[in-house]
């Protein structure tokens, strides 16, 4: 089959401009350079793009308008029939995400193609998305299953992520998940040392931060971030990019964990709005150490991000981060052991907090070891995760998939 004969659909929640996370961010550059091997048609959530690569963006159906937590699961359901019945001149859905996953199989069933899925997450490692979408939760997993359980391939987008898949879906075979990591454009995120965006957002530049970027979940670990601030190096700035909580209730605990630091002299500046990529670039390039607290990621962009802007991670080590930091060499990553629980809960509380602030006051306190680090990441990005690499495998992924049915 010749270079760009083949057209394939993409299939996300997520894309420009309406992009909040790690999974948006990916499909992005995906598509970008995914161009110039395939022809690319994207469908996606929410409101008319003006992108020529947008064939079609969707709303839920209006008779699912409502507050119950369960109907979000039911208008993503709506939006993915509506996506489903747009797919019969692809040869090939790619799907993103257990948002899109279910338009995916019904492709794959309606037109007889092959489907291809991404996992950035697993459902059954998110157990407390239940108090988010209460039975919604079940129709998520009921969509990601049903999906990844008979969809041609599988991208794992970590060895950890293959792992846990096989894991979660022992029906899933081995052969069918294709580990191609998560990637960045050095090009486009690199070390900005300008301050105006700091200035604005009342950062000062002549003293030490950590910063944390993410939205507000237990995922994202927050919490333990905030209680490992409790034994930071004083006069420290802790800079929080999160939004988007949850739940009121996780919302209400950032705050008051907030307002605690504060009231004991700590300085947390707290970035409740998404900021954009260039905005963001500026935050990272000036800080100390960047902090991934995670206690399930299986990737983690935003770790590639702080590196190609030539800033140090200490992440915990859980998924496929360890594919990422190099101890000793990037960053330095936290043991993080569960306890047991479906909430990523650590087994020692006060443990890990305490490692946690250990790992991010050893960068704080050496500042020519922290910038011999931050050179070694932008190193290892440019090196290991081109995205242009990304986009080659995965075509040749579709190509095998097709050639195979012809």
């Amino acid at each position: 089959m010749a270079p760009r004969d083949l057209t394939v659909g993409i299939l996300s929640r997520e894309y420009p401009p309406e992009v909040y996370g790690g999974a948006g961010i990916h499909v992005e550059n995906l598509v970008r350079f995914l161009q110039r091997h395939v022809q690319v048609a994207v469908h996606c959530f929410g409101n008319a793009r003006v992108a020529d690569e947008v064939v079609g963006s969707y709303q839920p159906w209006d008779a699912l308008e409502g507050s119950a937590a369960y109907l979000s699961a039911l208008r993503t359901l709506s939006v993915d029939l509506a996506m489903a019945a747009r797919l019969d001149r692809v040869q090939l859905a790619h799907s993103h995400t257990w948002y899109a996953n279910f338009a995916g199989h019904l492709a794959k069933l309606t037109y007889r193609i092959p489907h291809v899925m991404t996992s950035h997450s697993l459902e059954p490692l998110r157990p407390w998305k239940a108090e988010q979408l209460a039975g919604g939760y079940a129709l998520s997993c009921f969509a990601e299953r049903t999906s990844i359980e008979s969809a041609d391939a599988v991208i794992a987008v970590s060895r950890g992520m293959k792992q846990d898949i096989l894991r979660c879906y022992p029906t899933v075979s081995a052969e069918r998940v294709h580990v191609i990591h998560n990637g960045i454009d050095p090009n486009e995120v690199q070390p900005d040392l300008g301050t105006n965006v700091l200035e604005a957002n009342g950062i000062d530049p002549k003293l030490p931060y950590a910063v944390f970027v993410g939205r507000i979940t237990k995922q994202k670990g927050i919490i333990h971030l905030l209680e490992a601030a409790r034994e930071l190096v004083p006069g420290t700035q802790l800079v929080l990019c999160a939004g988007e909580p949850d739940t009121a209730e996780l919302a209400q605990e950032v705050r008051r964990l907030v307002g605690e630091l504060r009231a004991t002299g700590r300085t947390v500046i707290w970035i409740e709005r998404m900021i954009g990529r260039a905005a963001l670039a500026q935050v990272l390039s000036h800080a100390r150490v960047f902090v991934c607290p995670s206690v399930y990621e299986p990737f983690g962009i935003v770790n590639l991000e702080a590196m190609a802007c030539g800033v140090p991670v200490v992440a915990s080590a859980v998924g496929g981060i360890p594919e990422i930091i190099v101890p000793g060499e990037t960053g330095t990553l936290v043991h993080f052991e569960n306890d047991g629980s479906p909430f990523g809960t650590p087994a020692d509380r006060e443990k890990f907090a305490h490692d946690l602030a250990s790992a991010i006051n050893d960068l704080l306190e050496s500042p020519e070891r922290a910038q011999r680090y931050g050179q070694a990441g932008r190193a290892r990005v440019i090196e290991h995760f081109s995205w242009a690499s990304i986009a080659e495998k995965t075509a040749e992924l579709y190509r095998q998939l097709v050639d195979g049915r012809s």
